[in-house]
């Protein structure tokens, strides 16, 4: 707990314990959502469709032997996938659970 305390001193999302009280109740209120901003999202979407299309037109390439055909597939792939990830994640960014 301490340990805890102290390595998360900056962050402002621990929680206050009183030890003192067998109840284990919270001594101040922290924000209760955890939730990502959609610029971070938007990010995190970019950022990773940017790696998966470099997968993509690698394999692509190394499948067709033309730079062409991968550039077109990794195109297409590029935009599709982005926008599936981001709504991905703002539908999990809505789930309660593991947060």
């Amino acid at each position: 707990m301490i340990i805890d305390a102290v390595l998360n001193r900056n962050n402002k999302d621990v929680k206050v314990i009183d030890i003192n009280d067998p109840s284990g109740k919270q001594v101040s209120k922290e924000n209760e959502k955890s939730q990502e901003k959609i610029k971070r999202s938007l990010a995190k979407t970019i950022s990773w469709r940017i790696i998966g299309t470099l997968d993509t037109l690698a394999l692509s390439w190394f499948i067709t032997g033309e730079a062409t055909t991968a550039i077109t597939i990794a195109s297409v792939e590029f935009i599709s996938k982005m926008a599936l990830y981001f709504f991905h994640e703002r539908a999990w960014n809505n789930i309660k659970w593991g947060k």
